[in-house]
């Protein structure tokens, strides 16, 4: 499945999920008190790439730092790939469509959270479904995290399928009870009595300039929680097959987006098809070094490497998509080939999700490794509202070419 231009509007939201003008309630109001957000309109040629590859998404820098001479695919194949079947959606569209489909198949399958009702959501990927299956079915909450997701556990455990919304991932913080001791563990400890289909899903990651309480990278914390799956959409490709998966799933799923991807655009096919939970994508072949990511820092690593190919540098890219379980398998045969890892990721670095796949790489593959193994993370501090500093924080593209260069030498 190929995939034609794609327009990465950071921050627009597109029919106003962005926009503070369109929240209604104060606290959607108190997340998007920040100064209007930074705008950058990319478009970026891109195609299938071969041995599994399915697209490479865009980077999420801004246009003054595009190497505009880099070219790491084939433009005609692109435009090969723009003629074939599907049609175009933004991520935050794509898991709507998902959701929805999953509605229709499913009368089971019902959403709750705040404002997911009439609406929409906080980033409009419930729009119109309150409408279309009714108010009991799409549910409106109060401000009550811990209310509404121990409400989820229950409905679960009688035989639905909930999907509840965190309007911000951070404020699942104050659900982490429910989320682990119920969530994660009553499947076991009725003796498998239980099943608990729940998937819970919501915005996080650093956005633009949305302060450190709405910045928070949740996967480290909800990794270590025993009976939870965990995977990160990076395309609008897997956002709608992730999220089917999930829905589908007998365990819970905690389903991580990107803020800042919502507005990614992509071809995707007119067909069903549900994308596995437990799979990483080969992005892109190489054979010099094995770079490992997810979410965002996908489209950081897609652009470092249109340098890097121009420096002659062949890196191998993997998106893990599913961080808890890690695919060892497609990461195994990656650096068998490679013999080389950089791990490139948006959480924290002490006890982030790359120090745990950093000792998984160890325990299976440490013979395979002719170099120790890098890991670039986030700072260990909250997340600045000041925009430059803010930016500090997270991994950039150039510190991504450096350390292959570091690497492979």
């Amino acid at each position: 499945m190929g995939l034609s231009s794609i327009a990465y509007d950071l921050g627009s939201g597109l029919n106003g999920p962005m926009s503070i003008s369109h929240l209604s309630s104060p606290r959607q109001q108190l997340a998007f008190s920040a100064k209007s957000c930074s705008r950058a309109c990319i478009t970026v040629r891109a195609a299938d790439g071969n041995s599994g590859s399915m697209r490479a998404p865009p980077s999420t820098v801004r246009a003054s730092k595009l190497v505009t001479n880099a070219v790491a695919v084939k433009s005609e194949t692109a435009s090969i790939a723009a003629t074939k079947s599907g049609h175009e959606l933004l991520l935050f569209e794509a898991l709507r469509e998902g959701l929805e489909e999953e509605m229709e198949r499913d009368p089971r399958v019902c959403v709750l959270g705040e404002d997911v009702g009439h609406y929409g959501g906080s980033y409009k990927v419930t729009k119109g479904l309150a409408e279309k299956f009714g108010d009991l079915r799409v549910l409106d909450t109060p401000i009550a995290e811990n209310s509404f997701t121990g409400m989820a556990v229950g409905a679960a455990m009688t035989g639905l399928r909930p999907i509840v919304e965190g309007m911000n991932m951070g404020f699942l913080l104050l659900a982490y009870n429910q989320i682990s001791n119920n969530c994660g563990m009553l499947h076991y400890t009725s003796g498998g009595q239980f099943t608990i289909p729940v998937v819970i899903r919501g915005p996080g990651g650093v956005g633009r300039q949305l302060g450190a309480e709405h910045s928070q990278r949740l996967e480290s914390y909800f990794q270590s929680v025993p009976g939870l799956q965990m995977v990160a959409c990076s395309t609008p490709y897997n956002a709608k097959g992730l999220m089917k998966a999930a829905i589908r799933s007998e365990n819970p799923v905690i389903l991580c987006e990107h803020v800042l991807l919502y507005n990614l655009k992509e071809r995707i096919p007119d067909e069903e098809y549900v994308c596995c939970l437990e799979r990483a994508e080969l992005v892109r072949p190489g054979k010099d070094v094995t770079i490992l990511t997810y979410s965002r820092m996908r489209h950081h690593v897609l652009q470092a490497a249109k340098s890097l190919i121009n420096k002659g540098y062949d890196p191998e890219i993997i998106d893990i998509i599913s961080l808890k379980p890690f695919d060892l398998h497609t990461i195994g045969n990656s650096i068998k080939k490679t013999h080389k890892v950089l791990i490139v990721e948006e959480c924290m670095r002490t006890g982030g999700i790359g120090a745990s796949l950093r000792a998984s790489i160890m325990d299976n593959f440490w013979d395979y490794l002719d170099a120790p193994i890098m890991c670039l993370s986030s700072q260990d501090v909250p997340t600045p509202y000041a925009g430059t500093l803010e930016e500090a924080t997270v991994v950039q593209p150039p510190q991504i070419v450096k350390a292959i260069k570091q690497l492979c030498g």
